[in-house]
């Protein structure tokens, strides 16, 4: 097996994982606080805009990335000598099925609840709305913005392993 086809397929699973868990914590730490602040049109406004479009390639290719690179990686480290590394992209895979249910199961129907409720300027309750939301959606975006970060530690840590064995083996 290559060793550029290893390294690079290692890189791009850490790489799109901490694109991911940097957009998921940034909305913890900095965009839901702030949206939090706002009066109901604004937040419904801004939350439905923001689902709009967050649905692009390059988000896409992240958060896709995050599955993909790590399985691929995984297959490529299947060597006995590697089975540190191998254990480690293996947790971060799993990690980031976790996130990718949390996003599938709660974040995604609640944004698509979301969206349904129609334009903000015609909604005749805003607060009924955004209760339905906000909570649920800021509680669970924590709890994925924790499984993508630990999916990222453990690829940065699989990657210091994987450049201790390819140093010592030479490939």
């Amino acid at each position: 097996m290559s060793g550029f086809l290893r390294c690079a397929v290692m890189i791009a699973a850490t790489v799109s994982t901490g694109l991911v868990a940097g957009l998921f914590s940034a909305f913890s730490i900095a965009v839901m606080p702030g949206l939090g602040k706002v009066d109901d049109r604004g937040f419904v406004a801004t939350m439905q805009s923001v689902n709009r479009v967050i649905l692009n390639g390059w988000f896409l290719v992240a958060f896709v990335g995050t599955l993909v690179f790590a399985a691929a990686a995984a297959l490529l480290n299947l060597d006995s000598d590697r089975r540190p590394v191998l254990l480690w992209v293996v947790a971060a895979f799993a990690l980031s099925l976790a996130t990718w249910i949390i996003t599938a199961v709660v974040n995604v129907p609640l944004n698509n609840e979301l969206e349904a409720a129609g334009n903000p300027d015609q909604i005749q309750d805003l607060a009924a709305v955004r209760q339905r939301f906000e909570a649920v959606w800021v509680r669970w975006n924590v709890v994925r913005s924790l499984t993508s970060t630990a999916a990222f530690g453990c690829l940065v840590w699989a990657l210091v392993l994987y450049g201790r064995v390819t140093g010592r083996a030479g490939t």
